[in-house]
This record gives C-alpha cells, sequence and structure tokens, in this order.
C-alpha cells in the first residue's frame, strides 16, 4: 500500500483504542532487554540502523571486556572500541558516537545515570541531542528506557504505520509525530513504554516494507485504497 501525499488531510488518530488492539493481540514486550541503565544507553546509542540481535553481539563482547561503564569506555582508542562493537555494524561511526555520549556522562554525572535522575526532562534531552551521534529518537530512548521519562519515542516502524493509515505524514517532523502520541495519552512512562514496544512488534510482524494488510489487527482503520493517489 502506497502513503498517502502530501494534499491529503491527516485523519484523527484513536491512539488509545490502538494501544488496546495491539496490547489485546500481542500481549506484553518486556521491552527494553538490559541489565543496567548504562547498557540501556549504550544499546539505544548502538540499534541505530541494525537488528537488535546484532546489538546483543556487541554489548555481550563490552561485557566480556568488563567495559559496559562509561569510565571504561572513555580510556578506550576508537580501534579498541571498534573492535568490540563490530556486531551492531558501522563500527568505527557508532564507536565515536559511543565515546562521545560516555565522554558527555562521565562528565555531567561522574558516568552514573542515576545522578541524572533529578535533572529537567527538557534540559536532559537538550544536552543529549547535542551529543555527537545522537539524534531526536535515541535521546528519547535513553530517557524513557535508561531514565524513566514519560517522552515517546518515535522510529520508523512509527512513521510505517501512521502514514499507511494516513494519521501522519510519511515525512513528518519527528516532534509533531512523537506529540500526536502524547497529546492523546495520559502522561505514563510504562504506558509510552508498552505502547513504543507494540509498535516495533507490529513493524517486524505485520506493517512491513511489503505490509501484511489482511492480517493487520489494525487493518479495520486502514483508508479505502480507492481513497489512495
Amino acid at each position: 500500500m502506497r502513503s498517502r501525499s502530501t494534499s491529503q488531510r491527516v485523519r484523527p488518530f484513536p491512539a488509545a483504542e490502538v494501544f488496546e488492539t495491539l496490547y489485546r493481540v500481542l500481549g506484553p514486550q518486556h521491552w527494553w532487554p538490559a541489565r543496567t541503565p548504562f547498557e540501556v544507553m549504550v544499546g539505544a546509542v548502538l540499534t541505530q540502523n541494525t537488528a537488535w540481535t546484532n546489538v546483543e553481539r556487541a554489548i555481550a563482547n563490552l561485557r566480556r571486556a568488563r567495559a559496559l561503564s562509561a569510565g571504561r569506555l572513555v580510556g578506550m582508542s576508537v580501534e579498541t572500541l571498534a573492535a568490540l562493537i563490530r556486531p551492531a555494524g558501522y563500527p568505527r561511526v557508532k564507536a565515536r558516537r559511543l565515546l562521545a555520549f560516555a565522554q558527555w556522562l562521565q562528565r555531567r554525572a561522574g558516568g552514573r545515570p542515576n545522578r541524572l535522575r533529578h535533572r529537567p526532562t527538557d534540559q536532559l534531552r537538550a544536552e543529549l541531542i547535542a551529543v555527537h551521534g545522537i539524534g531526536p529518537e535515541t535521546a528519547d530512548s535513553i530517557l524513557l528506557y535508561a531514565l524513566g521519562r514519560p517522552v515517546f519515542v518515535v522510529d520508523a516502524y512509527t512513521r510505517r504505520f501512521m502514514a499507511r493509515h494516513w494519521w501522519a505524514l510519511s515525512h513528518e517532523d519527528y516532534d509533531r509525530l512523537a506529540a500526536r502520541f502524547t497529546a492523546a495519552l495520559r502522561r505514563d512512562t510504562r504506558l509510552y513504554n508498552e505502547y513504543h514496544a507494540l509498535v516495533v512488534a507490529l513493524g517486524k510482524r505485520w506493517c512491513r516494507p511489503s505490509p501484511k494488510c489482511g492480517e493487520c489487527p489494525l487493518r479495520d482503520w486502514l483508508p479505502r485504497r480507492t481513497a489512495e493517489p
């Protein structure tokens, strides 16, 4: 199914009903899989442009090297870190990003995520986005999953299913798209956590680049094919 043209109107988004439908069909997702908040942060940086299974292999390498702390990471060279995280892809690029993040965390909180918990969310988000290689999605993943802040994470799966149902433009601004969720839902970290995880499951199972719309639990909300450009 093609995304609609930008000249067409965005339809009202039934956020609560969509969540209830996905939760009823898929159940709780128990996401994000990690042992510590810092591991969540590392995973958020490494998961850019790769599958989570590859990130798990990279994190396992870091764990074996006893490198899952900001203090240990900042003492590494790009080459050493790149070798450890190679399974996550783009090793030198991601090594630089991970080092930049670790340096920021070491400088701002002595490498300890719990020392960030008293900081205002908007301030933390701005600081994270200013770190080399961290965009809104990675910043919000860190805020939501590692620090428990009620921010909604938007990713490629989110854009895909929202655009296919004409609930958003396919290239809508990140913050505007996130606001479609936060404006319609109560401010609740656990809800945002579960909702994002369900959207990821939706995207992997049904709302793929070549979608399985006939099997999708959200099929009743799809626009008529005759309305497509």
